[in-house]
């Protein structure tokens, strides 16, 4: 029997493969130590991308039958001409199954996007560092980064059978993101220097993305998880409405221009919706609308907001393996929704998932590792390369409060908090001492890292600094309690902090953070909400600090949300700076902090600049982050976010150890596509 003092004594040894394992993002390497000897950290691996497209191909056995009955044309005619192929990471794999999986509720989509990011036009491979061809199968970027040509799959076709085409760029690009009523934001993705680009169609399977000015960093954009490059899985999904392209043919019927407003407000009506843009929102959501043509390889049959989610195998997917089987293997994917993620994870330890990593808690791992033979699945861990696994996100355009609005924007207040968080604590109670503790900086093995020493930066535990901190500050008179006063009404001082019990149990995290600040006199008032509640709260600029992660700012241009506000899908950080950073000062506020303004005049800066250039831009832009604590780190670069990974001992082609980071669509890069239940 495995005890949590053994597996706390695991966390030396995780310490020695950290550091090799964030190198292996760039290099691919297999790691060598006592933890990785155990077999729960593997080698980055997965099915890779072969060159030869097969002569013939084959299909599902329900497809054939389908096919006998004139009920679906043969594979070869569903097929685009060029396939991407697919090379399995271990063996040709058999058709059929039903992969069971958890899910904790409607805004659990990522759940679904993630294993259906083949949609994707551009990927990143196994190791999370080199772009390969997804749904298009091929681009080029033009000396002088002004000219994105992206060349798509010619013959290939949406779920249902229409035409995939450089048309459904065109219709996303001036119906959806050019309409004001839809989009009122624009994107930075599309606006680098805050110049506007364009879509121009060049033929049926070529489009160009132009611009004024250099954008280097569009090709990762593209590949990223970003709101240009996400594709339609993600990007269309829970209220967002970007990814490059849509299925005009099936949309077109609910937007005024292709009838009237009366019209398309008339048919919302009937179906029970207010107006035409909310019956939008939903047709253009695959997680709730199972007639909604789609790209990925499984295709939403049961929506998400019943009790079984349930998605079934695309027949026109465009992706087949080296002998030319038409892929996915698996015929369905089953959520089965489960109360919160602690009962994911009882369910995991019980076998009755066959592959889970997102809820699954790290705390379980001992549990887990006993009840793997009973269960008949194994354990893997992959390990993350993001700073922080719970980032304490201040708002920083945040006004409703003046009072706590000063305090939220002031330097010396996020220090004084992050100096009064015992990390080492949290450390051992939440991560079995399996992280490491300290800023959001990403790991020190990556060309973003600013430098070792800012992993320590402000992100100790001194109490004794920051309650001299806090004084200096005037914050000096205390309640009965010993919690500090407001100076404008003398009542408590409180701070309201919001946080979600999601991929990791927040809450009890921050309440755990709270009973620290009793030290330093900061009264933490910890509010546990419903996910879509307090994204919704985010939007609208009512929370003052929010509870997240910083997954993805290991690469801090793909996937910035988490570490500046300039997303205004997800401004963890300030949703009306967001927009002014958007809308390139035309909406939203302008940041007071010189140094805010300062990190985003790089971020902007940075698209226009060459790799070597815009990395050392990265290491600056950490260096501001983290000297001013607009996002507090705790604990990190661990297994704890979608790391801890039950895998059932009847799926073949499963790696060893997948990437875990938000590009990498974890676990996307893996081709859940490629794997297979053995007989």
């Amino acid at each position: 029997m495995s005890t949590r003092r053994q597996f706390l004594g695991y966390g030396s040894a995780l310490a020695a493969v950290a550091a090799p394992a964030s190198l292996a993002l760039a290099q691919n390497v297999t790691q060598t130590s006592t933890f990785h000897g155990s077999g729960l950290v593997g080698t980055l691996e997965s099915a890779t991308i072969a060159s030869t497209v097969p002569t013939a191909f084959k299909e599902a056995p329900g497809l054939a039958e389908l096919v006998k009955l004139g009920k679906l044309p043969p594979v070869a005619e569903r097929l685009p001409s060029e396939p991407l192929v697919l090379k399995p990471l271990q063996s040709i794999g058999r058709y059929g199954g039903t992969w069971r999986r958890g899910f904790i509720g409607p805004a659990d989509g990522e759940n679904g996007n993630r294993i259906n990011s083949s949609d994707k036009l551009l990927f990143w491979d196994a190791t999370g560092s080199k772009i390969v061809p997804g749904a298009a199968k091929g681009w080029e970027m033009s000396p002088d980064g002004k000219t994105f040509t992206l060349f798509l799959r010619k013959g290939m076709k949406w779920w249902g059978g229409t035409p995939f085409t450089a048309d459904d760029f065109v219709f996303w690009f001036e119906d959806i993101y050019s309409n004001k009523d839809i989009v009122p934001t624009p994107i930075p993705d599309l606006t680098p220097s805050g110049k506007p680009g364009r879509l121009v169609k060049i033929d049926e399977t070529t489009v160009q993305f132009q611009f004024d000015t250099p954008f280097f960093l569009f090709v990762d954009l593209m590949a990223g998880d970003t709101q240009i490059g996400g594709g339609q899985s993600i990007q269309q999904s829970i209220g967002n409405y970007f990814g490059a392209y849509s299925p005009g043919h099936y949309l077109k019927q609910f937007l005024p221009k292709y009838s009237s407003e009366a019209n398309v407000n008339r048919l919302a009506r009937e179906l029970g919706y207010d107006n035409w843009g909310r019956l939008f929102n939903y047709k253009k959501d695959w997680l709730l609308n199972p007639d909604l043509p789609t790209l990925g390889p499984w295709h939403t049959v049961k929506p998400i907001n019943t009790p079984t989610w349930v998605m079934e195998r695309n027949p026109y997917y465009w992706t087949v393996d080296t002998e030319g089987n038409q892929l996915p293997y698996i015929d369905n994917v089953v959520m089965i929704l489960a109360e919160n993620p602690e009962v994911v994870s009882l369910r995991a330890m019980a076998g009755e998932y066959d592959m889970q990593e997102r809820f699954i808690d790290l705390q379980k791992l001992p549990l887990l590792l006993e009840n793997r033979d009973r269960g008949n699945y194994d354990v893997h861990l992959d390990l993350a390369f993001n700073g922080t696994d719970m980032a304490i996100q201040i708002n920083l355009s945040y006004t409703a409060d003046p009072e706590v609005a000063k305090w939220l924007q002031s330097v010396d207040f996020r220090r004084a908090l992050s100096l009064g968080i015992d990390r080492d604590q949290l450390n051992e109670t939440f991560w079995l001492g399996l992280g490491t503790a300290g800023s959001v900086a990403p790991a020190e093995a990556l060309p973003h890292n600013p430098g070792p020493e800012w992993r320590k930066r402000w992100s100790t535990y001194e109490p004794d600094r920051a309650n001299k901190m806090l004084d200096a500050l005037g914050l000096t008179s205390k309640d009965s309690e010993g919690y500090r006063l407001r100076t404008d009404n003398g009542q408590r001082l409180t701070l309201q902090l919001e946080s979600v019990n999601a991929s990791m149990n927040y809450p009890k995290q921050m309440e755990m953070v709270a009973q620290q600040w009793r030290k330093i006199g900061i009264f933490g008032d910890v509010k546990q909400m419903e996910r879509s509640f307090a994204f919704q709260r985010l939007t609208a600029n009512q929370d003052q600090i929010n509870i997240w992660n910083n997954s993805g700012s290991e690469v801090i241009f793909l996937f910035p949300r988490h570490s500046l506000p300039v997303d205004v899908t997800e401004a963890h950080l300030g949703i009306e700076i967001a927009k002014w950073y958007s809308s390139n000062g035309k909406q939203g506020t302008e940041p007071k902090d010189p140094e805010l303004r300062r990190a985003l005049e790089l971020f902007r800066s940075a698209a226009g600049q060459a790799e070597e250039e815009r990395t050392r831009t990265a290491q600056e832009i950490w260096k501001i982050i983290v000297e001013q604590q607009y996002s507090i780190g705790t604990v990190g670069q661990s297994p704890a976010l979608q790391g801890v990974r039950v895998v059932s001992r009847r799926l073949g082609n499963i790696p060893s150890r997948g990437c875990i980071a938000q590009h990498c669509r974890t676990p996307g890069t893996s081709h859940p596509e490629t794997w297979f239940f053995k007989a």
